[in-house]
């Protein structure tokens, strides 16, 4: 389905997407690789959404493009995905998720540092299923809420956010 995951996966390191299975974050090859290459198929709109984030870390635009409803592509190519801009991606932050029927929903913060300033893309995104697969359809932006000074970093760092992203 997409090109092969990044050389760091025989590592094992922990997904992109954070998942847990239960208690504990998930490792990469436990997590979305399945999806990835195409061994498995997302059961959920949150599955696949954590697995499009991961994608977008891993930059498996093949990936990205295969599992976004044609319908909604509006041009978007392997190609343009490529072009970037390519932020570091710090961490993900699902808030919600629902699904009924063939329809889901998930509300999620994607935090990244660009140019050294931290942002994030809160997004509602929709997803339809179609032929037992998933798909991204659209997603309605908001302006994310950046952490109190006093909070933990989202960053995963274990400081504070003022002794840590804030100060980036």
């Amino acid at each position: 389905m997409t090109t092969a995951p990044s050389p760091n996966a025989a590592a094992n390191p922990i997904c992109p997407c954070q998942s847990t299975g239960g208690v504990k974050t998930l490792d990469y090859q436990h997590c979305c690789e399945p999806f990835h290459l195409g061994q498995q198929i997302p059961q959920t709109p949150e599955q696949l959404m954590r697995s499009r984030y991961s994608a977008f870390v891993l930059r498996l635009w093949d990936y990205l493009i295969a599992t976004h409803h044609p319908d909604y592509l509006n041009g978007l190519t392997t190609e343009l995905l490529q072009q970037g801009p390519h932020p570091a991606w710090l961490t993900l932050e699902v808030h919600e998720s629902s699904m009924q029927g063939d329809r889901g929903e998930v509300f999620f913060s994607a935090w990244y540092k660009d140019s050294g300033k931290l942002d994030a893309i809160c997004e509602r995104s929709a997803f339809l299923r179609e032929n037992g697969a998933w798909f991204y359809t659209e997603g309605r932006h908001s302006k994310p809420k950046l952490p109190g000074r006093n909070d933990s970093c989202i960053c995963g760092s274990g400081k504070k956010f003022k002794q840590c992203c804030q100060r980036g």
